[in-house]
């Protein structure tokens, strides 16, 4: 179509905002609108400024000063006229955003945006469509005023609406149940007030129909579109559906609310207007194309966005202020979407400093100075334009006030303080009643301003709260009841430097497995308090104590330690030095060198052939020792499961990877592996490009994004924020976040997550676990290449298991030690212990007593126990990240005569033993009995004669034997209960002599026991044992061989005697001879009693051919 004359009208009547009705020294009355023209039309953009003259005006094209020429220049009332829009390339376009800049002696003023767009136009095509279904042209022109749109048929205009030809306001043509008749030529006539302009034509072709017709499912060919509408405009969703039959078109929302009938309305066979359209008609709206009398269906939907231009519902308004004091402007506004505030002073971006600060929509400024005096300016911006308030602020100078302090001076004290002196001021110093000192960094935008007042009784003040090695601003201003002054003259000093608040973090990485490759980042300013000079690496083997340093210049960031020894444990750390000195070293961070036996991560390459095909090229890499089978090559899309592994030889050195979809992002890992196991693996990612011309491909990448910056958000989530590159297109931009542990040899547990915005959350991290972090780009077909890595670690969690192993322990009267191990969780620190203790008196009443200790300590110590009392205790871990629980409560009873515990009372110390309450209860009982005995004994003896029989049953029996036999019992009950602190018991089938450790007899004191409970006897006695010795057919045993004769073989010791007291009963009769054997008359036997493990028994001694042994017991417990 050949460009035709638009008429242009634009009326505009001055605005005037409350808060500007009363500023006349610079107001526009005309400013710039959006406008659509053709190109190599002429274009006016009006601008039309009022104030005291003489004002000056210049024009901005996206906010770059308008150079005027023989096609571009100004008016005289100060429009804009371009006398051939151009439409070409890049700067050479007049399209864009143009603002005018007008200026006088009180400040300068920026009108509002104006958007020149180039009228653009939409060809219809021609289309082949079968008789009775649907046929559809489209047809676009923008200018201004909007056009409006007819249609023709062979050069005839077809009506606008009938029963079958619908034409929307949007351009579109739609034919229902095409016929043979609507075959022909189309073409679309654009039509306002200033021109006419025809499209090219398109042909419409009708083919016939198939005979018979199929009924066929219902097809939505032209659905609604997502659209973003101004308010009070008018929106048009098309919807246009075949079938057989012909389908029934009904619209709905997806939030099931009615739709607006007072506003809408449905053009031809289903397409949907919305006109005046408003906040309330936004949403989602769905076509619903149905077969009558059947469920089949089909649905499209598209989403409304109602788009509102800025507005103010609140303006700054203009300010008179005395110098040093403070200005607020407000500036509140609305829109669709939200606008954006922004902050002018003369027609310039105001920026943050120490004195000027931006919150949300205010606009605050502190010690004013002279300069403050100018028109400021309230910015509010969206998609859909912009709209500006103006105030000004007016600075007021007094007369009598007192003149700026003097001579101003700084002198640094150390690395963090700053003493600064002045002189009063010359003028009016007597009424001087404080003075306020100023300082800010130096370096840098957007620094904080610090103000300190004090007295005016001095004229010196050490600031001592400074960063080291920074370079500081101060000034002073003297204050009086009338006001302040003028600011004092600026004086810059730097404090000095200091060491290093810490050594910087390291990350260890082996390439060989003789080497360890140490990297570190640089200390940020706040922790390197000045010129990092050099760095100083220590290290050593785990099992060596002799320490190798190295130091290295300041500007080092990682060193490659060689020659070390493979599979081995190294233990590293550095410290950083300033000229200062050195600063606190770093704690000693271990690394394993790999096995020498498995090949090293090849030396992978990756290159797109095309945009289906990857090659991969490797080697091996240099300082590989080990033996290579061959190569395992892995490949997968980005968010799809991997594909198994291609096997390849030893000697290939290249695999073509094809079959790849285009624009899409590859993984590719290549391992070498030999008998002992796969080796380290090379992990690399790559893009294939869209299937373009080469001349595309030679576009340079897009530079990365920058300004990563990485903060730790928890235990596992960790809070990616990054700056966007400028460029010149506006297309979106796509990134991807790279993400693993520092020190990962596999490259499979490398996460890739995809973004579109600036800003991430990378979550389901390990705890405790440092991370290194990389982004890239991704516009269009062009990927980025990754940005500088920031490393950050994660929180630990929290313990959630309590203290293992809590013994509370008794060791003095009052006094108990608590002890306990680390919780039963790796990689959980513990930063302090809390223990709890309470009696149970106290426990009931919920009130316990707190302790606590340092992660490192395992113990504690209870003073000042309440005798007579049980304590409860239990021990909970704790780290920064909060409590863990506690342990299960112990017990502890603290005794009331302050002694130990009786469980303890008898226990070894020093080699002397403790004895007990009970054990010299049982020593004196002993005692007693003993010497009862004798008496008794002694008593007997007198009365009855030295040589007499006390107990004649069948024989004599012995005194001076039995007495005997009595002293060395009791003489031994009183040993055993001097040595123990168990009651000592005689047990059938056990060891006499029980304590809680096994105690080894001696054969002196295994004959001592002998004699002491088996004593053979007189001569008598020892003449019967003579004939018993020899074992006789009948099986009958000696007295000497129911002796305990050792006494020494434990608890297994049971004696054959003993063994058939059981078997008889409680009488303790035992017939040796056997049980159906009746024992023979005996012309001479006596009857003796000895000691035995339960007490006393009688033994019977027969002299006859047969020999017989017949025992009495009689049971004593002691």
């Amino acid at each position: 179509m050949r460009p035709g004359p638009i008429l242009i009208t634009s009326f505009v009547l001055p605005s005037f905002s409350a808060g500007v009705l009363c500023f006349s020294e610079l107001f526009f009355i005309k400013e710039p609108h959006d406008v659509t023209v053709m190109r190599k039309e002429a274009v006016i953009l009006d601008c039309q400024a009022h104030g005291e003259a003489p004002i000056d005006v210049r024009w901005l094209k996206n906010g770059v000063k308008v150079m005027e020429n023989e096609r571009v220049y100004l008016l005289s009332n100060g429009s804009l006229f371009i006398s051939e829009v151009e439409s070409r390339r890049a700067d050479k376009s007049d399209e864009g955003s143009y603002q005018c800049l007008a200026q006088n002696k009180y400040g300068s003023i920026l009108s509002q945006k104006a958007r020149l767009t180039i009228a653009s136009e939409y060809h219809p095509t021609s289309i082949v469509v079968t008789e009775g279904s649907v046929a559809r042209f489209s047809c676009k022109v923008t200018a201004h005023p909007p056009p409006i749109i007819t249609w023709e048929l062979n050069r005839v205009t077809l009506p606008l609406a009938t029963e079958r030809i619908t034409v929307l306001p949007s351009g579109v043509l739609q034919i229902q149940g095409v016929q043979r008749g609507d075959a022909g030529n189309y073409r679309c006539i654009a039509t306002n007030i200033a021109s006419r302009r025809r499209s090219t034509e398109a042909t419409l072709t009708v083919t016939p129909a198939p005979n018979p017709l199929l009924p066929h499912r219902p097809r939505i060919i032209a659905g609604p579109q997502n659209i973003s509408v101004s308010l009070h405009h008018s929106a048009i969703l098309e919807c246009m559906a075949t079938g057989k039959p012909r389908p029934i078109i009904s619209w709905s929302r997806a939030d099931s609310k009615s739709i607006d009938v007072y506003n809408t309305k449905v053009l031809g066979n289903g397409n949907l207007i919305i006109s005046d359209i408003k906040p309330q008609h936004g949403g989602v709206y769905m076509c619903r194309a149905t077969t009558p009398g059947t469920r089949n269906y089909t649905v499209a939907s598209a989403n409304i966005t109602v788009l509102a231009p800025p507005s103010l519902v609140e303006w700054p308004e203009s300010l008179t202020r005395p110098r040093a004091g403070t200005a607020r402007f407000v500036c509140q506004a609305e829109g669709v979407p939200t606008p954006q505030i922004t902050w002018l002073k003369n027609g310039e971006k105001v920026h943050s400093n120490g004195r000027i600060k931006m919150y949300n929509s205010k606009l605050v400024i502190n010690q004013i100075i002279p300069e403050d005096d100018a028109i400021y300016q309230c910015q509010a911006e969206n998609e859909l334009g912009s709209v500006l308030s103006m105030a000004r602020l007016i600075v007021v100078m007094s007369e009598d006030r007192p003149s700026a302090p003097r001579n101003i001076h700084a002198d640094t004290v150390s690395s963090t303080a700053i003493l600064l002196t002045w002189e009063r001021p010359l003028y009016n110093s007597d009424k001087v009643i404080a003075y306020s000192v100023h300082y800010m960094k130096a370096e840098g935008l957007n620094n904080e301003e610090y103000q300190i007042v004090i007295g005016n009784d001095t004229t010196r003040y050490i600031i001592d709260d400074l960063e080291p090695a920074h370079n500081y601003t101060f000034y002073v201003v003297a204050y009086m009841p009338m006001g302040a002054s003028r600011m004092s003259d600026h004086v810059f000093q730097q404090t000095l430097e200091d060491v290093p608040l810490r050594a910087p973090e390291i990350s260890l990485t082996s390439r060989s497995p003789t080497d360890i490759q140490v990297s570190w980042q640089p200390l940020p300013d706040k922790l390197s308090r000045g010129r990092v000079s050099g760095y100083r690496l220590s290290y050593r083997t785990s099992a060596e104590s002799t320490v190798s340093q190295i130091e290295l210049t300041g500007e080092k960031t990682n060193y490659l330690l060689e020659n070390l020894q493979p599979d081995m444990i190294y233990l590293l750390r550095i410290v950083a030095a300033t000229s200062v000195g050195w600063g606190e070293q770093s704690a000693w961070t271990s690394h394993r060198t790999p096995k020498a036996s498995i090949p090293l991560a090849p030396e992978l390459h990756l290159e797109s052939l095309n945009c289906t095909t990857i090659l991969a090229q490797w080697q091996l890499a240099t300082r590989n020792s080990a033996g290579v089978q061959g190569y395992k090559l892995f490949y997968h899309e980005e968010s799809q499961p991997e594909n198994a592994p291609i096997q390849l030889r030893s000697t290939d050195k290249a695999f073509t990877i094809g079959g790849l979809d285009p624009r899409k992002k590859y993984h590719v890992k290549l391992l070498a592996y030999n008998f002992v196991g796969d080796g380290y693996q090379a992990d690399q990612t790559i893009s294939t490009p869209g299937c373009v011309s080469v001349r595309d491909r030679l576009v340079p990448p897009p530079p990365p994004p920058h300004n990563v910056y990485a903060k730790t958000n928890s235990s596992s989530a960790v809070f990616l924020h990054w700056g966007r590159p400028a460029f010149t297109s506006n297309h979106a931009v796509d990134y991807t976040v790279r993400c693993n542990p520092v020190g990962l040899q596999n490259a499979s547990l490398v996460l890739y997550l995809p973004t579109s915005k600036q800003s991430l959350l990378v979550q389901d991290l390990e705890a405790n676990t440092k991370y290194e972090f990389a982004v890239r780009l991704h516009l269009d077909e062009l990927s980025s290449p990754w940005s500088p890595v920031v490393y950050e670690s994660t929180f630990p969690d929290a313990p959630m298991l309590p203290p293992s192993n809590v013994k509370v322990t008794l060791i003095e009267g009052d006094a108990a030690l608590v002890s306990w191990k680390l919780p039963d969780e790796p990689n959980i620190p513990v930063t302090h212990y809390t223990i709890l203790y309470t009696t149970r008196n106290a426990w009931i009443a919920g009130e316990w007593q707190v302790l606590q200790r340092e992660g490192t300590i395992t113990m504690a110590l209870l003073e000042n126990l309440k005798p007579g009392h049980v304590y409860l205790v239990k021990v909970s871990a704790s780290n920064d990240m909060g409590d863990g629980p506690y342990s299960n409560t112990v017990e502890l009873k603290v005794w009331s005569d302050f002694s130990t515990d009786q469980r303890l009372s008898t226990a070894f110390s020093d080699g002397f033993y403790h004895l007990d309450e009970k054990s010299v209860t049982g020593i004196t009982v002993g005692v007693c009995i003993a010497l009862m005995c004798i008496i008794i004994c002694a008593f007997i003896i007198v009365c009855r004669g030295k040589n007499r029989y006390i107990f004649r049953l069948d024989t004599t029996f012995d005194l001076n034997l039995y007495l005997k036999n009595c002293v060395l019992l009791f003489m031994y009950i009183f040993v055993l209960q001097s040595m123990g602190h168990e009651a000592i018991s005689y047990q059938p089938g056990s060891t006499v002599l029980t304590y809680q450790e096994e105690l080894s007899i001696s054969q002196d004191q295994t004959s001592t026991l002998q004699g002491l409970l088996c004593h053979p006897g007189d001569s008598e006695g020892s003449s019967n044992s003579e004939g018993s010795h020899a074992t006789s057919d009948s099986g009958r045993y000696s007295h000497d061989e129911i002796d305990m004769t050792d006494l020494s073989s434990g608890a297994s010791s049971h004696l054959p005697s003993l063994t058939a007291m059981e078997s008889r009963g409680s009488d303790c009769t035992v017939d040796v001879e056997g049980h159906n054997q009746v024992m023979e008359e005996r012309q001479d036997h006596r009857k003796l009693w000895e000691p035995m493990e339960d007490g006393f028994c009688q033994r019977e001694a027969h002299n006859s051919s047969q020999s017989a042994l017949s025992l009495q017991c009689v049971s004593l417990s002691v």
